[in-house]
């Protein structure tokens, strides 16, 4: 898969997961939809690189018709490795027989916008005041955030699994 062995998270990788977690959302609580999420908790995979480095990981959950994908992160960005996360995620989804995997992402994530968007997903739903609601969770998330756009909304994104094609 694009160079880059995706599996199941085992239990040697997960001091590497953590740490890629604490760069990306300072530690292993993200709060999306009013909800804090414990990482740690949540099905992982891992993209391993030709010299089974951990070169990314990605947390998920499933609910209703779909599976939700809580977290992407790659040691380095561009380098195919969070490519292959959402494939491999879209891949258990589809033989779970799911409709769909949707995300969340925050307005200001320009760049998440644009890697979801060539991947298949559609903007979907947008909530208004959520990531505001979600600093009474998780304090530590800043009033502005990338390229100084101020944090408030949540970005629904999704891929319809029968919509591939």
């Amino acid at each position: 898969m694009d160079g880059f062995e995706v599996r199941a998270a085992g239990a040697t990788e997960r001091t590497t997961v953590d740490a890629l977690h604490e760069r990306e959302w300072g530690g292993p609580y993200v709060v999306a939809h009013d909800t804090r999420h414990d990482v740690r908790t949540l099905p992982t995979l891992v993209a391993l690189d030709a010299t089974a480095t951990v070169a990314g990981a990605l947390t998920y959950r499933v609910e209703g018709d779909g599976l939700e994908v809580v977290t992407v992160v790659a040691a380095e960005p561009g380098g195919g490795a969070g490519t292959a996360l959402l494939s491999a995620a879209t891949s258990i989804a589809a033989e779970a027989g799911l409709a769909r995997v949707w995300l969340i992402t925050s307005n200001d994530n320009l760049r998440a916008l644009r890697f979801y968007q060539r991947r298949g997903m559609r903007l979907v739903g947008v909530d208004p005041g959520a990531v505001d609601r979600a600093r009474r969770l998780k304090p530590e998330i800043p009033l502005v955030g990338e390229h100084g756009i101020p944090l408030h909304d949540e970005l629904v994104l999704e891929l319809r699994i029968d919509a591939r094609g």
